[in-house]
């Protein structure tokens, strides 16, 4: 998208506009394939720099903090048979927003009561053998599509303090704010280090921009809400399971 289609509030964050030529390209063009989205990694072994994707496919581009609008975001479950070993295999059942998992089947089970989503039934008896994590859509400023950031169980509790004091505690929604993202080295019981994203209120959105992220948001969870569950981002030698217990302790 061109810089003319853009809706450009002076000194303000700019939002593509979805027009209904872009709408219908996106049905027409798109019929049987899958929208597919940036996806921004989180390093393992305690790294504070993101990967983001850039022109270059096998060169990502190397950002210690990602900053945007959060035009989408939910809990997501997904079980996945056997050890993750990198390949993107589909989970044999999944959950969009975390309360029903549907599985190859097509069967529908309730997430609270199934028991691999229990602490315990991971590999050894420790952590979750359904991983826990979080889908957050961000729109940096002049792009037509959201980056995907998938955050890992450890990094769930600090976007819900977010959500909750930063957001929702001052009558704000997620797409009403410009909010920054960076990492921090952290350490799990056992001594592993892995990264942990932190959350910050850039700026907050005029009224004007406000109402342009919100129509924006509305459209583009049409497409999000029927992505697939993504395979987990963030592993290292030892696996997630220590992330896992973490999560259980806190």
């Amino acid at each position: 998208m061109s810089k003319a289609d853009l809706a450009t509030i002076p000194q303000g964050f700019q939002f593509p506009v979805l027009s209904d030529d872009m709408r219908e390209a996106i049905a027409e063009e798109m019929e049987g394939l899958q929208m597919e989205f940036d996806k921004v990694k989180i390093p393992s072994g305690g790294g504070i720099a993101f990967e983001v994707p850039g022109e270059d496919p096998e060169s990502p581009d190397i950002e210690k903090a990602i900053t945007g609008v959060i035009v989408d975001h939910f809990p997501t479950n997904a079980y996945f048979e056997g050890k993750f070993d990198g390949e993107k295999n589909a989970p044999l059942c999944s959950s969009i927003g975390g309360k029903y998992g549907t599985d190859q089947n097509g069967r529908e089970i309730p997430c609270n009561s199934c028991p691999l989503n229990e602490f315990g039934s991971g590999e050894d008896g420790r952590g979750k053998a359904c991983k826990n994590q979080h889908h957050i859509y961000l729109l940096r400023e002049g792009e037509s599509f959201p980056l995907l950031l998938v955050l890992p169980p450890t990094s769930r509790k600090p976007f819900n303090a977010y959500m909750t004091k930063r957001l929702i505690g001052k009558g704000l929604l997620s797409s009403a704010v410009v909010t920054k993202i960076t990492l921090k080295k952290e350490k799990n019981a056992g001594g592993i280090e892995y990264a942990q994203a932190v959350f910050a209120v850039d700026r907050v959105l005029t009224q004007e921009e406000k109402a342009i992220a919100k129509e924006y948001s509305q459209e583009i969870k049409k497409i999000t809400r029927a992505q697939p569950v993504a395979t987990p981002v963030v592993e290292t030698e030892f696996g997630d399971i220590g992330t896992y217990a973490d999560e259980e302790m806190m």
